[in-house]
Parts: C-alpha cells; sequence; structure tokens
C-alpha cells in the first residue's frame, strides 16, 4: 500500500524560516532509514504558501488565488509517498519523525494512495493501459533525473 505523508506547516514554515542544521541533519538520518527500508518512494519540502497559488473549479470557470493562504494549519510544508504494508506500519514509521517543527506544535497526517484496484470495473482495461504508459514514462523521467 502506498501513502502520502503530510507535514502540516507552522507559522515558521509559512513565514520562510528554514530549518536549522541540526534538524535537517536529523531528517537527513530519518530519510535514509526509509530509504534503506526500502518504503521511501518520494519525498520533499515545499515553499510557503506564499509562494504558491490555489485555482478553484466552478463550472467551467478556473478562479486563481495566489498565495499566502490565511489558515496554516491547513497548509502543508512537506510530505514523503512510501510503500508500507498497513496504516499501522506506516503510524510507527511517522512516530519515529523527528520533531519536524521545533519550537511548536507539529502535526503529520497520513493518507493512502488509491490503487488501480481501487476503482473496480471504473477502470477499464483501456484506461488500465492509459495508466501503465504513463507509470513507464515518468518512471523513465526520474531515471534520468529530469
Amino acid at each position: 500500500m502506498r501513502f502520502m505523508i503530510l507535514v502540516k506547516a507552522s507559522q515558521d514554515s509559512e513565514a520562510g524560516k528554514l530549518p536549522s542544521q541540526e534538524l535537517l541533519e536529523a531528517m537527513g538520518k530519518y530519510n535514509e532509514a526509509l530509504a534503506e527500508a526500502g518504503i521511501m518512494l518520494a519525498g520533499e519540502g515545499l515553499w510557503p504558501s506564499r509562494e504558491g497559488a490555489r485555482v478553484r473549479f466552478r463550472g467551467e470557470e478556473r478562479l486563481v488565488t495566489d498565495g499566502p493562504f490565511a489558515e496554516t494549519k491547513e497548509l502543508i510544508a512537506g510530505y514523503w509517498l512510501w510503500q508500507v504494508a498497513s496504516m499501522e506500519e506506516a503510524i510507527e514509521w511517522v512516530k519515529r519523525c523527528p520533531h519536524p517543527m521545533p519550537g511548536s506544535e507539529a502535526e503529520i497526517e497520513i493518507r493512502r494512495v488509491f490503487e488501480a484496484e481501487d476503482f473496480a470495473e471504473a477502470l477499464t482495461p483501456e484506461l488500465r493501459e492509459q495508466e501503465a504508459q504513463l507509470r513507464e514514462r515518468l518512471g523513465e523521467r526520474v531515471e534520468k533525473g529530469e
């Protein structure tokens, strides 16, 4: 099973305060442990919301709102994508994570990623083939470092 691990933003991360060298070292060791365990598929930190935008869909209309966004508790500061056997395993790994926002309360959210089999008959053989080809192309780009 794949899980998206979402590190919630804090006032400091939204202000653009970069992590300390100590936190970067601790997270580096944690990421190494995830990689050695074979569960980390991807992971990155995100720029503050002031550097982002939101696109709201209203029928055929697209409304763009530039950041920053007001509700810090709803924002994401970073993520991992993991392949683990269960939600319980994901929780255990998150509990081992260094405190992501030292000096403030922090929260990490764990969400399961949909897999092709979760869509049952709605994902026709043609759509499955299209998805497989897309994943293959994306994998090639990752291998090339694009």
